[in-house]
C-alpha cells in the first residue's frame, strides 16, 4: 500500500494599500484601500441598456453607496456588509454615472431583435446596437472610463444561450467550441476599439425582482448573492476596469525572485474551422494583465491535446518577454507558464530555447488538468478542506475548492474536485512549491471577492482572452488591456 504525502496549505496572504495585507479580499479593501490608489477624485461610469435596467442601474449605485447589511450571522465573514461609497469607501474615492453618459434601447429596437428569428442574425443585431450607443458616448463630451451594459431579461432571453456560453472553450482541453455565436464574445470584441472597457450585467443583479429564465442560466446552480455580495463584486470590477489600478495582488514572500506568470489557452475560430490558435495571457507579480495572440495551434490526431509547434512556442515566449522588459525595463529571473494540456516534446523544446535565448535562469512548465478522477475523503461528512496537497510522487493533486475554516462553511454546491499540477521535467520548482502557488493565483481574480476560486488566474484569463479573440475581424488589432476581456 502506497503512502502519500499530505499537507494544508494555509489561505494566501493578499496584499492592499499601506502595505497591509489579509486573506480576504473585502476586508483588506475595508482596512486599507486597493493596492494601487486612484488618482482622481471620482470613477465616471457609463450606462446603456433598456429604460428600466438604466434606471435600475443608477438606483443599485445610490444603494450601494449608502451602504448595504449583510445578509448572514451565521457565517459573516462569507457575507460581510458593504459598507458604503463615503469617506472611508473601500476604494478610496467615488463613483459617478453622468447624466450625458447614459444611453436607453428603444423598446421597438428590442422587439425586432426578440422577434429575430435567426439566432446568429440575433446576436449581431444586440450587438450593432449596443456599440453604436458606445461609440456615440466615445465621441460625445461624456465619455466613461468604463461602460455598464445593464441586460434587459427580454435581451437576455434572445441573445443569451447558455449551452453555448458553457461549451465555449472549456473541455476538451480548451479546444472545443460552438458554432453558434457568444453574444459576450462578440460584444467585447467590437467594443475593443472604444478607448473605455465594459462591463455586462444582468437585470437580476441590479433588480433582484427580475426573474431570469432557467434556459438561460449559465449553469441551473447560478443563485444570484445577496445584495452586499453583489456590491463588493460590482463595485471591485468597476474600480479595477474604470482606474486601470490593481485593486490587490499575491503577497510577495521574502526574497522571492521577480516573475511572469504565462497562461496558454487553445480557442477555436468563430465559423468552426477545425485550427485552433493559442492565446497567451501574462501577468507579472505586480499583477498587470497582457495580452499576446499566438499562431495557428495543432492538435493530437484524436482532437485533444492541443499545442503549439517549436517555432510558435518559441516566438509567443519571445514575445511574453520582450512586453515584460518593455513594462520593466528589465528581464524577470523566472518565468511560469501554465496550461492546460499536456506539454509535448516539440512545444516544451521552443518555450525553453526561448527562455535560454533571454538568460531566464528559473523556469516551470506546469500541466494544470482540470478532470482527474481521484478523490479524498474526510472523516464525517464534510468535503475536504480548500487547500489540501497530495504529492503524488511527481505530480501533485490540490483542491483550490474545499471546506473553509474561514467562512466556516463549505460555500460550494456540488463536491469540490482537485486539480492534478504535472510539472515538465525541466521545473526548477518542487510540486509542493507550485502546488501553494497555483493555490495563490486563484485569489487574483478582480471580477469577483470571493476566495474559492477554481482555477489560477493565468489560466482563466487566457481562456477569457479566447473567448473574445475568437470573434475578432481580420486586420481588427487586438488590444494588449486585460480589462477589455474580462
Amino acid at each position: 500500500m502506497s503512502t502519500f504525502d499530505t499537507r494544508i496549505f494555509d489561505e494566501p496572504e493578499l496584499e492592499f494599500g499601506d502595505r497591509h495585507h489579509h486573506p480576504d479580499p473585502r476586508l483588506g479593501l475595508f482596512d486599507a484601500g486597493p493596492l494601487q490608489p486612484f488618482v482622481g477624485d471620482a470613477i465616471k461610469i457609463g450606462v446603456v441598456g433598456s429604460a428600466k435596467t438604466v434606471e435600475d442601474t443608477r438606483r443599485f449605485l445610490e444603494t450601494v453607496s449608502a451602504g448595504v447589511e449583510g445578509k448572514s450571522e451565521k457565517h459573516p465573514n462569507m457575507h460581510p456588509s458593504f459598507p458604503g461609497l463615503g469617506n472611508q469607501s473601500p476604494f478610496r474615492c467615488r463613483f459617478e454615472v453622468e447624466d450625458g453618459a447614459t444611453a436607453t434601447l428603444s423598446q421597438g429596437k428590442l422587439d425586432k431583435i426578440a422577434k429575430e428569428p435567426d439566432h446568429q442574425k440575433a446576436v449581431e443585431m444586440a450587438v450593432d446596437e449596443i456599440v453604436a450607443e458606445l461609440q456615440a458616448m466615445e465621441d460625445g463630451g461624456h465619455r466613461p472610463d468604463v461602460a455598464i451594459i445593464a441586460l434587459p431579461v427580454r435581451l437576455l432571453e434572445r441573445v443569451w444561450n447558455a449551452k453555448v456560453d458553457a461549451s465555449g472553450s472549456v473541455e476538451k482541453d480548451d479546444s472545443s467550441g460552438s458554432d453558434a455565436p457568444n453574444f459576450r464574445g462578440m460584444l467585447k470584441a467590437r467594443a475593443m476599439p472604444l478607448s473605455f472597457p465594459i462591463q455586462i450585467v444582468w437585470e437580476d443583479v441590479i433588480d433582484e425582482k427580475a426573474s431570469i429564465p432557467q434556459k438561460i442560466k449559465e449553469s441551473s446552480a447560478r443563485k444570484i448573492q445577496d445584495l452586499a455580495g453583489r456590491s463588493w463584486n460590482l463595485m471591485t470590477t468597476l474600480y479595477y476596469k474604470g482606474s486601470g489600478r490593481i485593486p490587490w495582488r499575491r503577497m510577495p514572500r521574502e526574497g522571492e525572485y521577480t516573475a511572469c506568470y504565462v497562461g496558454i489557452s487553445f480557442y477555436r475560430e468563430a465559423g468552426g474551422q477545425q485550427l485552433f490558435t493559442s492565446a497567451a495571457q501574462m501577468f507579472d507579480e505586480r499583477g498587470r494583465g497582457f495580452v499576446l495572440k499566438g499562431k495557428r495551434a495543432h492538435t493530437e490526431s484524436r482532437g485533444r491535446h492541443p499545442y503549439m509547434t517549436h517555432e510558435d512556442a518559441r516566438e509567443i515566449i519571445g514575445n511574453v518577454l520582450a512586453a515584460y522588459k518593455t513594462h520593466h525595463k528589465t528581464l524577470p529571473a523566472r518565468v511560469i507558464v501554465l496550461k492546460t494540456s499536456r506539454f509535448k516534446d516539440e512545444e516544451a523544446d521552443g518555450i525553453l530555447e526561448a527562455l535560454d535565448e533571454a538568460g531566464t535562469e528559473m523556469r516551470d512548465l506546469v500541466w494544470v488538468q482540470e478532470s482527474y478522477s481521484v478523490k479524498l475523503l474526510r472523516d464525517g461528512n464534510y468535503p475536504v478542506l480548500r487547500g489540501t496537497f497530495v504529492d503524488l510522487g511527481g505530480n501533485g493533486l490540490l483542491y483550490t475548492n474545499g471546506s473553509m475554516p474561514y467562512y466556516g462553511t463549505y460555500p460550494g454546491q456540488y463536491d469540490p474536485r482537485p486539480l492534478l499540477l504535472a510539472p515538465h521535467r525541466s521545473c526548477d520548482s518542487t510540486v509542493t512549491q507550485l502546488a501553494e502557488e497555483v493555490l495563490s493565483l486563484t485569489k487574483i481574480n478582480w471580477n469577483s471577492t470571493q476566495m474559492n476560486q477554481r482555477l489560477p488566474i493565468p489560466i482563466r484569463a487566457a481562456r477569457a482572452v479566447g473567448e473574445v479573440l475568437k470573434y475578432m475581424k481580420e486586420g481588427q488589432v487586438e488590444s494588449a488591456d486585460y480589462r477589455k476581456y474580462i
